[in-house]
């Protein structure tokens, strides 16, 4: 397990191996999975039109805001007031398909070439929990958010919100060649097993409202 340590300079591996590294691995897995993104692209196309790619707005390395791609997992279905219904009435049974098998994740690989993200580190929450944060909690912020992180590898959408960033931070406090490919590892057992998908009786992991705790 990781442990937490106070703030540290970042080391050899943080500094001048990881963002290169991310790369590499990045470009390498686009052109392997280049079938299966077409494949997953041309039939989310096929069940929900166009877009086919859900763009939406995260936050990054030191608080700064980009653009997240997912594939689509949801309809665009509104109420009579032109509202958009709620997340369980409209994730179909092919959006819960692509998202217990990660899927719908695969177009964060152009987010880590771009540099908006890294394969590992603590995953890009929305904008809107920004002012939520206590101190230790937006230092999950020190460095990029990852495709997978060590919090997705210990219970991903299952665990408290308090329990998350606590990995979080852990993790930012322990960046390491050797922590982040056993959280690689981790992550593909993790999605070959489909585990903590979501919460149970949830089609999306609970929001956050501060304090560190779900509600």
């Amino acid at each position: 397990m990781i442990q937490t340590t106070t703030i540290k300079p970042k080391g050899f591996y943080e500094r001048y191996i990881k963002r290169l590294q991310a790369i590499v691995l990045s470009l390498i897995a686009i052109i392997i999975l280049s079938p299966i993104l077409l494949i997953t692209y041309l039939l989310v196309r096929v069940k929900f039109g166009k877009p086919a790619i859900f763009i939406q707005k995260r936050v990054g390395k030191d608080g700064k805001v980009f653009d997240l791609y997912k594939f689509r997992t949801m309809t665009n279905q509104r109420d009579e007031d032109g509202k958009l219904l709620p997340d369980d009435q409209r994730l179909t049974s092919f959006g819960k398909k692509l998202r217990s098998t990660s899927l719908d994740e695969l177009p964060e690989l152009f987010n880590v070439l771009k540099g908006d993200m890294a394969l590992i580190g603590p995953r890009p929450l929305l904008v809107k929990y920004l002012p939520l944060y206590n101190d230790e909690q937006a230092r999950r912020h020190e460095v990029r958010p990852g495709l997978t992180g060590y919090a997705q590898v210990n219970g991903r959408n299952t665990i408290t919100w308090e329990d998350r960033f606590k990995l979080d931070v852990e993790y930012v406090d322990n960046v390491t060649f050797l922590n982040d490919w056993k959280i690689i590892f981790k992550t593909i057992k993790t999605v070959f097993k489909r585990e903590g998908i979501s919460e149970k009786g949830s089609a999306t992991m609970d929001e956050f409202k501060g304090n560190g705790h779900r509600v």
